[in-house]
């Protein structure tokens, strides 16, 4: 199952109570594109989960993913990261100890 950093929960967090939606709402998930070597997926701020989707609540913070995500992100960490200009940008990485 997807785990996140305390740091990916903050800024969860920040980005639903941001959109008024810190009661119900989490960040979702969901594969755009898949490829070969992976997947693109798109992320979104959601009101609730939809039908279907796995929830994911860690450090207070949801993320609700869809069946095709959920399946991609199963064994990676979400985490974030600051670039120089201060942007808060996710990332998604393998689990420690997980495959490669």
């Amino acid at each position: 199952m997807l785990a996140m950093t305390d740091a990916a929960a903050e800024a969860i967090n920040a980005l639903t109570a941001q959109e008024g939606k810190e009661e119900t709402g989490g960040l979702r998930f969901a594969v755009q594109r898949q490829e070969e070597a992976g997947a693109q997926l798109a992320l979104s701020v959601a009101r609730r989960p939809e039908d279907g989707d796995q929830v994911v609540d860690e450090h207070g913070a949801r993320v609700f993913l869809e069946p095709q995500a959920a399946q991609f992100l199963d064994d990676k960490v979400l985490d974030v990261q600051q670039d120089d200009q201060g942007q808060l940008s996710f990332a998604v990485m393998p689990q420690p100890g997980g495959p490669v």
